[in-house]
This record gives C-alpha cells, sequence and structure tokens, in this order.
C-alpha cells in the first residue's frame, strides 16, 4: 500500500458519510492531519491486516520484555509506597504522628485528594496536619499512574492480549503486600536486635521503601519509550509492525490533541458511568485490603509480628486469582465480564461472612473463618483490574480515552476516600459499619458488571444487524475501513465497524 499524505481525502464513515474529523468540500470528507494518529505514518506504511504472524510475535516478545517489567516495577513500588501506613500502622506509626479517634482514617482517605522524596520525608512528620499534608501531595504523585497506564497498555498490545498483560502489572499489589509484610517484620527483629540509630522502627519502612522508589524513578525515566514508532529497542521494520498490531484494535495508537466533541460524547456514554459507579463501589472494600489489614488481624487477637506475615496468604491469594483471570481472558474471547461476575461474586460471599459470623464479646471468636474470608476478599482485584481492560480495548478516540480513565479514577479515589471512614474508631475492634459497607460495595459492583456486559452485547447485536445490510462478501472491506477510522481518531461509537470485547 502507498504511502498517502496527512490531507488526503479519506471518509469518516463505513458508509462513507462524513464523521466529527472531518469537513464537506464538493460532497467529498477532507481529513485534517491534527486528527490523524501520531503515528499514523508507520501505520500507512503497510496493511495492518496482512502481517508476517512470525515477524508480529518476535516484535511482541520485545515488547513484552522491554516495557512490561517498567510496568510492574512501577506499579509494585506505588503500592508498596501507598500501603506503608498500613505496615507501619502496628509499629508506632499512630503514636508517633498523635494519631487519635479518625485522624488514622483521615489520613488514608486525604491520599486519595511526588512520590519517592514524599515517601522519605514522611519520618519528618510529628502530627496528623503534617502527615496529612504528605499523604495529600503522595496522592496527587500517584494519581498518574493508573490512568497512564490504561493509555500504554492500549499503545502497546492487541485487545486479546491486554488482559493478561494488564494483570500481570496489577498482580504486583500481592508481591507488594507480600514484600512489604516481610520487610515490616524484618524491620521489626533488626530494632529488635541491631538497629540501634534510635529511630521508631516505622520510621525506616518509610525511608526504605521511599529510596528504593527514586531510584527505580530514574530508570522508568530513561527507559520507558513513549510510542512505538519512537521506541529505540525496535528497529524501523519493527516499528511499523508495532504500530499495525495496535491498529487492529480499531483505536489508533496516540493522539495529542484535545477534541471537544469526544469529551462531551464521553459524559453522555452510558458506559462511562457504568464504569465510574463500578470503581467506587470496588473501592469501599479496597481500605480493608490495602490500609486496614493490619489493624483488623490485631482486632483478631493476633500480635503484632503475626498481623505482618498473616497478610501474605492474601496477597498471594490476590497475585494467583490475577494472573489466572487474566490469561483466561486472554486466551478464550469475551469471558471477561464472565471472570469478572465469579470473582466479584465470591467476594461478596466473603462480605457475608464477615458481617455474619459471630465475633464474640473481645472481637475474637471465629477469627479463622473471618480471616480467611479477609484473605479471600482479594479476589475483589480481579473485577477492578479487568473492568480497567474495558477501557483499553473498548474505548477509542484518544481524548475520549484519557477522560474515561481519568473518570474511572475519580470513582476510584471516592472510594478510596469513603472507605476509611467506614472503620469508625468508636466501633473499634468490631468495626461493624466498615464490613457492612464491604458487603455493600461489592453487591453494587456485581450488579454492575452485568448492566455493563448488557448494554455492550447489545449495542454490538445492533451493530452485527446494521452490518449484514452490506452482504458478508464486504466485510473485508468493513474490516479495513474501521482500522482506517481508528488510525484518525474515530471514536467507538462513531466507528460502526468496532465491536465491545465482552
Amino acid at each position: 500500500m502507498d504511502e498517502k499524505s496527512a490531507s488526503e481525502v479519506i471518509p469518516n464513515n463505513v458508509d462513507g458519510a462524513p464523521g466529527p474529523n472531518s469537513t464537506q468540500v464538493e460532497g467529498v470528507a477532507l481529513k485534517s492531519s491534527k486528527y490523524l494518529d501520531d503515528a499514523y505514518e508507520f501505520y500507512r506504511r503497510q496493511d495492518a491486516t496482512n502481517i508476517d504472524p512470525q515477524e508480529a510475535l518476535q516484535v511482541l516478545r520485545k515488547i513484552d520484555w522491554h516495557v512490561l517489567p517498567l510496568l510492574m516495577g512501577t506499579y509494585l513500588l506505588q503500592y508498596l509506597d501507598k500501603s506503608t501506613v498500613n505496615f507501619a500502622s502496628v509499629f508506632g506509626l499512630r503514636q508517633g504522628t498523635n494519631l487519635h479517634g479518625q485522624d488514622y482514617s483521615w489520613s488514608l482517605s486525604i491520599f486519595y485528594f511526588v512520590w519517592g522524596m514524599l515517601t522519605i520525608v514522611t519520618p519528618a512528620c510529628k502530627n496528623f496536619a503534617g502527615l496529612a499534608v504528605n499523604r495529600f501531595l503522595l496522592g496527587c504523585s500517584e494519581a498518574v499512574v493508573n490512568p497512564g497506564f490504561v493509555l500504554v497498555l492500549s499503545m502497546w498490545w492487541r485487545q486479546d492480549e491486554q488482559p493478561m498483560r494488564l494483570t500481570t502489572y496489577y498482580s504486583m499489589n500481592g508481591i507488594a503486600g507480600i514484600c512489604g509484610g516481610l520487610l515490616g517484620y524484618a524491620v521489626e527483629m533488626l530494632v529488635i536486635g541491631h538497629i540501634t540509630s534510635g529511630l521508631p522502627p516505622w520510621m525506616y519502612i518509610f525511608l526504605i521503601f521511599g529510596s528504593i522508589s527514586l531510584a527505580w524513578g530514574t530508570l522508568f525515566l530513561i527507559f520507558m519509550p513513549d510510542l512505538p514508532s519512537t521506541a529505540r529497542f525496535l528497529n524501523e521494520r519493527e516499528k511499523i509492525v508495532a504500530v499495525e498490531r495496535v491498529a487492529m484494535n480499531r483505536q489508533g495508537v496516540k493522539n495529542h490533541h484535545f477534541k471537544t466533541y469526544q469529551m462531551w460524547q464521553c459524559f453522555r456514554d452510558p458506559k462511562t458511568w457504568i464504569l465510574f459507579i463500578m470503581a467506587v463501589a470496588a473501592q469501599i472494600p479496597n481500605a480493608a485490603q490495602s490500609s486496614f489489614t493490619s489493624i483488623i488481624l490485631e482486632t483478631f487477637g493476633f500480635g503484632v509480628l503475626e498481623t505482618q506475615y498473616l497478610q501474605i496468604p492474601g496477597n498471594v491469594v490476590q497475585f494467583c486469582s490475577l494472573l489466572l483471570s487474566g490469561w483466561i481472558s486472554s486466551r478464550f474471547p469475551n469471558l471477561r465480564c464472565a471472570v469478572m461476575l465469579i470473582s466479584n461474586l465470591i467476594c461478596v460471599g466473603c462480605g457475608a461472612a464477615l458481617v455474619g459470623l459471630p465475633v464474640g464479646s473481645d472481637g475474637t471468636e471465629n477469627r479463622w473463618g473471618r480471616l480467611v474470608a479477609l484473605w479471600l476478599c482479594s479476589f475483589t482485584s480481579v473485577g477492578f483490574s479487568l473492568s480497567l481492560t474495558m477501557v483499553s480495548s473498548n474505548v477509542a478516540g484518544y481524548t475520549k480515552k484519557q477522560l474515561t480513565g481519568a473518570l474511572l479514577f475519580v470513582g476510584y479515589c471516592v472510594g478510596n476516600i469513603i472507605g476509611p471512614q467506614t472503620f469508625k474508631d468508636s466501633e473499634a475492634p468490631f468495626y461493624t459499619s466498615a464490613y457492612i459497607a464491604i458487603l455493600v460495595g461489592y453487591c453494587v459492583k456485581t450488579t454492575m458488571v452485568i448492566v455493563l456486559y448488557l448494554y455492550m452485547w447489545t449495542e454490538n447485536k445492533k451493530r452485527d444487524r446494521e452490518a449484514a445490510i452490506y452482504g458478508s462478501r464486504l466485510s473485508e472491506e468493513q474490516e479495513k475501513e474501521a482500522i482506517e477510522q481508528g488510525m484518525q481518531d474515530v471514536t467507538e461509537l462513531d466507528n460502526k465497524g468496532f465491536r465491545y470485547v465482552l
């Protein structure tokens, strides 16, 4: 296929009618260069539907080996930094910073209203105000990681490859929990036997995690490429193949122009608000998983050191369930919502156990049953991680994808703001409101998965019926046109050749 200039005459829609990215001149749609994908020049060098599979596989392996480890390491460290207060909470953090009542809960919530350095200076905080400001600024830094990674995912991997890659880097949350628990245990043992500097044990956790994050941030800036077409680890031919691979997603790669019509379409799209509600509901229970586990285990009657290593099984559950769900979703088409539903139902059962099992007068009755339920609540990560692939795989138009991802993480933050507030200090050690909130959150997000599936399934069937009018002989032509429109930054609602991944 010959190269074409950025101003070439190209129709926007499958039926040849001009779409939102074009203007009409004498009945012909003219494409402005600002609407073309940043990697469009590489895309036009080859037919996206005709790539040598072996060559594409070699490029995929290079991408996996160069890009995925950077995402994994960053995700591991951002979760460790975010969770340091959980590990430090039973080592004297609350006493050392003079936290009272709901102060600890607010220090968790404000995090969601930058990063390594802020973690290192946490030991300088002597009161709630200092800790609150520190957590707020750390949250500003961390806020770009998840939405940014969703965009990176769609820039480097095909739709069917995305679940496995996303759950791989997201599973670093489980590894971080294991490392954090072991490190907390190690720090306590060192303080008891060897460290004589006079600093309280909780301070060393922040100093260690923060230093590692600073070093990793430097490596990330050096080695993380901006686009497949600018990656230094790919030669010119491999860059073309990398762009052509993701062009088949019908979403394009990247476009740095902001489009107002895509913003309004994002706000009108039912998927946006379904995902928003799902994120809020998912993250209210997240407080128990990320920031209150140590304290909860204390209320079960376990000692300080036990609270550290008893978190490991839950993190193992999280790690294994994420990788298994990612493999299933990548290996078998259109099972993402089904996998999300199953994992959410497991969480509903565990939330019901936390609410319904008797706790006794001192809070320790049925502690092993409640502990297992708490471990299995780690399946919640499956539902949330796969909901991210709904943005990376099912939203097209770069402005719209950015805003949808941002709104999803606004919901993520809202849920994490609400979650810690359900742990009322006046209810310790039973935390009745928190366990009820966990159960309600799981039930709501399970319902929203069903709503999302029905909406996308119905829309796919509607588009199939409309496409049938053209006859099966035009299917290849429609496929090429859908890919072309994706590289022209057309949204999934305007690109009638787009189909939702279920």
